[in-house]
């Protein structure tokens, strides 16, 4: 899987990673949305168990290998100025044009998969 970023979208995702150590996970979040479901990224401490690794140049990506189902195997991320959030698509589909970025490194012991954090 590969998701080609902007130069302009990299540049807010580097400073949303900050200085610390961290891995952005592409999540496709079904719980409690009332919907289909939705995409977001995801900034978490570690690798879960069964995450692979998504090619987006120097930008640490991943993916947990149920969930890419989701999503097709050349991706694109983009930003616009002045909108705090990114476009994701792909040669035949929008995955979302108001996808939101949640850093989680700083809550104890969650993985992607837990029940104990939400996006409200």
């Amino acid at each position: 899987m590969i998701i080609q970023v902007s130069p302009q979208a990299e540049a807010r995702l580097m400073e949303q990673l900050g200085d610390r150590p961290g891995f952005f996970k592409l999540f496709y979040d079904t719980d409690g949305c009332g919907c289909d479901g939705i995409t977001v990224l995801l900034i978490l401490n570690e690798r879960d168990s069964d995450d692979v690794p998504i090619e987006a140049g120097s930008l640490p990506f991943v993916i947990n290998k149920e969930q890419q189902i989701h999503f097709e195997s050349c991706l694109r991320l983009q930003s616009e100025n002045n909108f705090p959030s990114f476009r994701l698509s792909s040669d035949s589909m929008i995955y979302g044009s108001n996808v939101k970025v949640h850093d989680l490194r700083d809550v104890a012991n969650v993985t992607s998969e837990s029940t104990e954090w939400s996006l409200g």
